[in-house]
């Protein structure tokens, strides 16, 4: 079971200090948004875990048929868009959140094995992990 610890870090008005495993990272907000810029904001870093988890299940994927790929390049923008203007979305009112992932694929691939490729991608656990019902539990720790 995965477990990462935030801790407010004590300088500048959001500056957290993030420590997963042996790891040790930072999230902060623009400055822009009244934060330092010290690191990612957390939408940077929810769009860093998918672009990895899509760029590793690829990988995965790739040499396990011992195709030939030099290189994954993945791409990510989270943005808000009204709802009305998302035809596949079942929210009809509001705002929905939208990630865009271009993925760029440097190898020897034909067309077949790299539309499977891209079927793959859809496949990694982050991405299903927030396609999927989320339940969030909270509590007050003791």
């Amino acid at each position: 079971m995965a477990e990462v610890v935030v801790q407010e870090r004590g300088t500048g008005a959001f500056t957290q200090d993030v420590v997963a495993g042996v790891h040790r990272l930072t999230a902060d907000e623009p400055r822009d948004a009244g934060g330092d810029d010290a690191g990612p904001n957390p939408y940077e870093y929810l769009l860093a875990a998918l672009g990895a988890c899509t760029s590793m299940t690829i990988r995965m994927y790739v040499q396990r048929k011992g195709w030939v790929l030099r290189r994954i390049h993945v791409r990510l923008r989270h943005e808000k868009i009204h709802a009305r203007d998302c035809a596949e979305c079942e929210t009809r009112v509001g705002m929905v959140d939208q990630i865009t992932r271009e993925i760029a694929l440097e190898g020897d691939l034909d067309a077949e094995q790299t539309a499977k490729v891209m079927e793959i991608a859809d496949k990694c656990p982050v991405h299903r992990t927030l396609t999927s019902e989320i339940r969030i539990v909270t509590r007050q720790a003791g």
